[in-house]
């Protein structure tokens, strides 16, 4: 196979490593995946990790992955049952670890990986190593929503269980940070998930992350909105959600499961009767715009933050699409230099107190 370094021209490249044997769908559905996501963007490259005779026969299939892919050997795979700790002891030969390893060594910007969340936390913490000043990494995730940008970020989504009140402060410097650079929000509204939305709610330490949250807003220049609710999630109340990975897990996992169920409801609704399929065919324009809108796999991709590089974990049962989302998002993240930016963030904020300017790769000031 190519090496994809000896094939660039003068154009800036972003390269992708990309575990390929993570998850429960094989090799096959990342390499469609990968080749969606070079079709639209000629400016991806990928490292792609794992099994080389097996990739090397699905990348062969894709013309558009032509001089685009490199391959490197990777023979041991982590399932998803794998324990964390024995991955970090003898791990050396997965896929995973040779595709974070790749941005541990600068070669690729962003690791794509469908793998096991827990192992892929584990080794992207011990191989990357947490920001200076993080306690707790978090996961990140877009939220569909009422807001003018279509998505809100939610974050811990699962990288721990636990979190107090300064790592919930924490998540809301780097939701924040992500929002910014992310989405394009100059001044994102950042809310704290509690069970109610009155001050006197809530566990104590939720309520002294609000006391932290609110005194840090105005010098890490966001909007505290205070308690948000669960229906405040998708709703145009917040840009970023913040709580603890347990918390957030759940509510990421249900609200997939309800899109999927509303899915199904209406399919099985419009084939009901004659008349319900005539009805369909109508609709059918407002039906795929729906389902494109709720589809879980169009906004898949969960990025570490708190790491000194960038890691977007894909869902295990992602398909073409939802690998092809997964890439995207990287990709963005790539290009707007989001690692140097959430370092300069975490680096910065020390609140109470001053928050300097973000700076992007190339000397800007964060957008």
């Amino acid at each position: 196979m190519t090496d994809i370094h000896s094939t660039q021209d003068a154009a800036p490249r972003t390269v992708i490593s990309v575990d390929a044997m993570g998850g429960d769908r094989g090799p096959s559905a990342v390499v469609a995946g990968i080749a969606r996501s070079a079709t639209k963007n000629p400016e991806i490259r990928f490292i792609l990790h794992g099994r080389q005779g097996e990739l090397e026969k699905l990348v062969s299939r894709r013309r558009v992955l032509g001089g685009r892919c490199e391959i490197r050997h990777a023979e041991d795979v982590v399932t998803m049952d794998a324990k964390p700790s024995q991955v970090m002891r003898h791990g050396q030969g997965t896929s995973m670890w040779s595709a974070i390893d790749s941005v541990r060594n600068g070669e690729a910007t962003v690791c794509v990986s469908c793998g096991n969340t827990g192992a892929l936390m584990l080794l992207s913490m011990m191989r990357l190593r947490k920001l200076p000043g993080v306690n707790r990494p978090a996961i990140a995730c877009l939220w569909p929503s009422r807001n003018p940008q279509g998505f809100n970020v939610m974050l811990d989504v699962g990288a721990d269980v636990r979190a107090d009140e300064h790592d919930l402060l924490q998540y809301a410097l780097m939701g924040t940070s992500y929002a910014r650079n992310g989405l394009g929000l100059e001044c994102p509204r950042v809310g704290l998930l509690n069970v109610g939305t009155e001050e006197n709610k809530g566990r104590a330490e939720l309520k002294a992350a609000h006391d932290l949250i609110a005194g840090c807003a105005g010098d890490a220049r966001f909007d505290f909105v205070g308690f948000v609710e669960g229906g405040d999630i998708p709703a145009d109340k917040a840009d970023v959600i913040v709580t603890d990975g347990f918390t957030g897990n759940v509510a990421l996992k249900t609200g997939e499961g309800t899109a999927r169920l509303i899915s199904d409801f209406l399919r099985e609704a419009f084939k009901a009767t004659p008349l319900s399929r005539i009805a369909a065919l109508l609709a059918l324009t407002s039906l795929r715009r729906l389902s494109k809108r709720i589809d879980p796999r169009r906004v898949n991709g969960g990025v570490f933050l708190g790491l000194n590089g960038t890691v977007v974990k894909s869902h295990g049962s992602s398909d073409a699409t939802g690998v092809s989302a997964a890439v995207k998002l990287a990709f963005q993240l790539a290009q707007s230099g989001f690692s140097e930016r959430l370092a300069a963030r975490v680096a910065s904020a020390s609140c109470p107190g001053q928050d300097a300017p973000e700076i992007k790769a190339g000397g800007q000031q964060e957008q």
